[in-house]
């Protein structure tokens, strides 16, 4: 309901549908998913921040990439299980439109970073005799930089028009607030949101994936003519990025296919599953793709963690 001094309702009510029948053991799989989400990419991203054979270009990006799945879950996850525990499942204005900002700015800088670590494999593969003098921590932190002011600046113009909207309904129909769930309440013409979202989605979902796309083409031609020995090597360098790109744009095209078709065929449980992708499932696999895929991040985790065990069990 509309206050009388507001053109936004005071409360918006989030369709958890079903979940609410067996939401306890839901909040539990969101508090122990979250918990597992802080600790695995904080462990990323202390391992590279404490040592500094880590320091370089390429850890630097991945450190990156793990805090903006920090940033992306801490924006939806705590709500979500906030309302799993209470009696009604609902978000402020203000907490929504924040949320919105969150979601939208983490899933744009996820694809900015995926893009500026494609062009770092680009220059180590296939100019690798230049690549220390092109890419060096300097560039690496301009590049971060220029990523997120980029990213920001796009959805910022987003969040300004959909927040001048007024609102005449206050039902979001996910159990988080995107762009489309709000902008779909206006009592006014929404054709510059419209154009303007197509103009994001040209850019994030379709410019960001061709130029990682005509990186990895470089990529391939080149490790073609080279050895059997330098293509081991390149692939086993390029093996947990695509592993990363691959995972998410496609968890992204089944939230475009969810917002764009909205199959009520397909279960509600199953499509409330698909649309929490690629806001769950990047952040937690993520660390584990480069902890575990990536040696030299591999071989400093274990080393920081038994060497604080063995300190443990020589002062008992």
């Amino acid at each position: 309901m509309l206050n009388g001094t507001s053109a936004h309702p005071s409360l918006l009510t989030l369709n958890f549908g079903q979940m609410t029948e067996i939401k306890y053991v839901y909040s539990v799989i969101t508090l122990l998913g979250f918990l597992f989400i802080i600790l695995s990419n904080c462990a990323v991203i202390s391992t590279v921040a404490l040592n500094k054979g880590l320091q370089e270009p390429m850890y630097i990006f991945i450190s990156v990439l793990c805090l903006n799945g920090l940033y992306g879950s801490s924006g939806f996850l705590p709500n979500l299980f906030v309302n799993l525990i209470s009696k009604t499942q609902s978000i402020s204005y203000a907490g929504c439109v924040a949320q919105v900002f969150c979601i939208h700015t983490y899933m744009g800088g996820e694809l900015a970073f995926l893009t500026v670590m494609a062009y770092d494999r680009y220059l180590c593969i296939c100019n690798p005799l230049r690549y220390s003098s092109i890419m060096t921590l300097t560039m690496a932190f301009k590049l971060v930089i220029s990523a997120c002011f980029f990213n920001f600046l796009l959805f910022t113009v987003h969040f300004v028009l959909t927040i001048r909207l007024p609102l005449c309904g206050s039902i979001i129909l996910k159990i988080y607030c995107d762009n489309w769930s709000v902008v779909r309440l206006s009592c006014i013409d929404t054709t510059v949101n419209n154009i303007y979202g197509l103009f994001i989605t040209a850019v994030v979902i379709v410019l960001m994936p061709l130029l990682i796309f005509i990186s990895y083409i470089e990529i391939l031609i080149v490790c073609v003519r080279a050895s059997k020995d330098f293509r081991a090597k390149s692939l086993q360098t390029c093996t947990p990025h695509l592993i990363t790109i691959t995972n998410f744009v496609i968890n992204v095209l089944f939230e475009i296919l969810l917002h764009r078709f909205s199959p009520t065929n397909l279960p509600y449980e199953l499509r409330t599953v698909m649309s929490l992708q690629f806001l769950v499932v990047p952040p937690i696999l993520n660390p584990l793709i480069y902890g575990l895929k990536t040696r030299e991040i591999r071989v400093k985790l274990m080393k920081l963690f038994f060497s604080k065990n063995s300190d443990i069990t020589t002062m008992n």
